[in-house]
């Protein structure tokens, strides 16, 4: 996570921030803010109100394309505050500008960087805490009516509908970007299989990894951050940089919580995570040519298998 003084190039950008949340009433000091600027989508600014002393979130979009997902953001949060045992953003002030609200309780589980992760909690262990709470958070997650979903704007997506996109995507980044004939070969074979497939969808979080997790002292989660890619898709979603991240064995235990919990399950979901993560850079290639920058494109041709197809020619 990189943080940076007010005065390191960011006194613009603060006096706008203040200026915003002023005009809404919420009056924050300006001494003492930091700003975080690993986010792809929001720089981010750490403020105190100056009455009170509470911690603000201050979120600034990088780019116009973001105000799309923040404006889902938005929609999500306010069906699912009554619905989750864990906190959730409050927005309390939403513009193109900026979107602020008070800071929750709790550490995000890692924070990450270029250079990877660095953790709040151990990451070969997660233990029964982290596990059981985030198990029941799911659950109550994609419990959620579909039709609540539908009324409250949101995008609502048949099992089959998910499996479409995912070979129209698949189709579009081979197209524009290639991919190694082994990895192609895969993806196919996961497409072609019914065995693996859902056959319901769930109100998603849809990029449910450590840094948008909040967790206590006890390692239990208190809170779920950053809700720009939720809808309703495949719950499978959810699990996918839970496996990349913790693991086979963790990512099973885990499984078997949320079943034990009320999760709705399938005979190879287990099977489908793993298949759904091979996938994934799709979503790598999608993100870097949408930025169109040259360190993201570069990690999606890793991805892809570009790399070492090019290295053998």
């Amino acid at each position: 996570m990189t943080i940076a003084k007010p005065n390191d190039d960011y006194t613009q950008v603060i006096q706008e921030m203040l200026e915003i949340a002023g005009k809404h009433g919420v009056n924050l000091n300006p001494e003492g803010i930091e700003m975080n600027e690993s986010g792809m989508d929001f720089l981010v600014g750490f403020a105190e109100e100056a009455e009170t002393g509470a911690r603000w979130i201050l979120r600034k979009p990088r780019r116009t394309d973001v105000l799309d997902r923040a404006d889902n953001e938005a929609r999500v949060l306010k069906l699912i505050q009554s619905h989750l045992p864990v906190d959730v953003p409050d927005w309390r002030i939403y513009t193109p500008e900026l979107i602020a609200y008070p800071l929750l309780d709790g550490q995000p589980a890692a924070s990450v960087s270029m250079e990877g992760y660095a953790f709040n909690m151990d990451a070969e262990n997660p233990g029964e805490p982290f596990v059981q709470s985030l198990a029941e958070a799911l659950v109550a997650l994609h419990g959620i009516d579909h039709d609540a979903a539908r009324a409250a704007g949101l995008r609502v997506k048949s099992p089959q509908e998910v499996r479409e996109e995912t070979a129209r995507n698949m189709d579009d980044i081979k197209g524009r970007l290639g991919v190694s004939e082994t990895l192609w070969e895969r993806w196919q074979k996961w497409l072609g299989d019914d065995s693996y497939w859902p056959t319901h969808s769930a109100l998603i979080h849809g990029d449910l990894h450590p840094p948008h997790i909040l967790i206590d002292e006890r390692v239990k989660v208190t809170g779920l951050l950053d809700w720009t890619e939720s809808e309703v898709a495949s719950p499978s979603k959810d699990f996918v940089l839970y496996y990349a991240i913790y693991g086979e064995h963790n990512l099973r235990v885990l499984l078997n919580r949320y079943e034990q919990a009320g999760g709705k399950v399938w005979p190879r979901m287990f099977d489908h995570i793993v298949e759904q993560h091979a996938a994934y850079p799709v979503l790598i290639a999608q993100f870097a040519l949408l930025t169109g920058q040259e360190e993201y494109m570069t990690m999606a041709r890793n991805a892809l298998g570009l790399t070492e197809q090019a290295g053998s020619n």
